[in-house]
């Protein structure tokens, strides 16, 4: 049973941040998008948009609706995953957060992780894909290639939505990444029913 009032606590103190400059400039702290906090799979992006500063929910502007779109086209169900960003404020003009920006938001981020516990994690894009994986990670090189982190979880990297929207080439090998993760989500659930 997790304990709902750790995670409260972790909500409160992410909107009451103000450990980097991002938090004079933003209208809403994005956590995340999400009704499952057991969920098995964290997706992980940059940072919020325009939408996502607006609304306070992650991914729901043009990019948000292609991974939604991408995520029922594979069947995923609603509880099978959570999502959330690298930097929980806008950066400015939608530009890359500053090392010291997601430096600052990381232990937020950390703190996600070790709460929902979850065995597949994807990085969306090379800025996701930097600060979880490596600064010499490359995206283009890595993409729909299991990284294995054992007693913790499998990393996924793939392109951010945004950048398929951008190159719609992109689309297809984001589609096939996100199927090697819905059939390892699926191969661990017939394992755990064994």
């Amino acid at each position: 049973m997790k304990d709902q009032a750790r995670w409260n606590s972790f909500v409160s103190a992410c909107l009451n941040c103000g450990n980097c400059e991002l938090a004079k400039t933003r209208t809403n702290v994005v956590i995340g998008r999400g009704s499952n906090l057991d969920a098995p799979v964290l997706l992980v992006g940059e940072g919020p948009g325009e939408q996502e500063d607006l609304t306070g929910q992650a991914f729901v502007g043009r990019a948000g609706k292609l991974l939604d779109h991408l995520m029922n086209a594979l069947m995923f169900d609603a509880d099978d995953y959570y999502i959330c960003n690298i930097v929980k404020c806008r950066p400015p003009n939608n530009r890359e957060p500053l090392p010291q920006e997601a430096q600052a938001c990381l232990p937020w981020l950390r703190f996600q992780v070790k709460y929902i516990r979850p065995p597949i994690l994807v990085c969306l894009g090379a800025t996701a894909l930097k600060y979880l994986v490596g600064e010499e990670a490359r995206i283009t090189k890595i993409r729909g290639n299991w990284i294995e982190c054992p007693g913790f979880f499998r990393i996924m990297p793939t392109y951010h939505p945004s950048a398929a929207l951008r190159d719609p080439t992109k689309k297809e090998e984001m589609f096939q990444d996100m199927k090697k993760v819905k059939q390892y989500l699926l191969s661990m659930r017939n394992q755990a029913q064994k």
